[in-house]
């Protein structure tokens, strides 16, 4: 399974999101120096979750960096996140 799959499902199940965009970014910082060179180093996901619903943008972030616990440990080198309730805007 890549590891845009494993991010996906975990965040499907742990969540059950009503908007999930998993992005692939890692193109974006081949060369630099501390980027592993996998092309699956750095993601951003847009998260719209009724679990999100009266928590803090710590508190939704804290939540996606625990269902990707294993994957933040090793493959991710950088993970931008973008959590939101039902109803609030979605900026990206």
């Amino acid at each position: 399974m890549s590891t845009t799959s494993d991010i996906r499902e975990k965040l499907m199940v742990g969540l059950e999101p009503t908007r999930l965009d998993v992005i692939n970014e890692s193109e974006q910082h081949a060369g630099h120096r501390s980027s592993p060179g996998t092309g699956n180093s750095h993601f951003r996901v847009i998260v719209v979750s009724k679990l999100f619903e009266g928590t803090t943008r710590i508190q939704r972030h804290r939540m996606i960096n625990e269902l990707l616990a294993t994957e933040l440990a090793g493959k991710i080198h950088a993970l931008a996140v973008h959590a939101y309730a039902p109803g609030e805007p979605v900026n990206t």
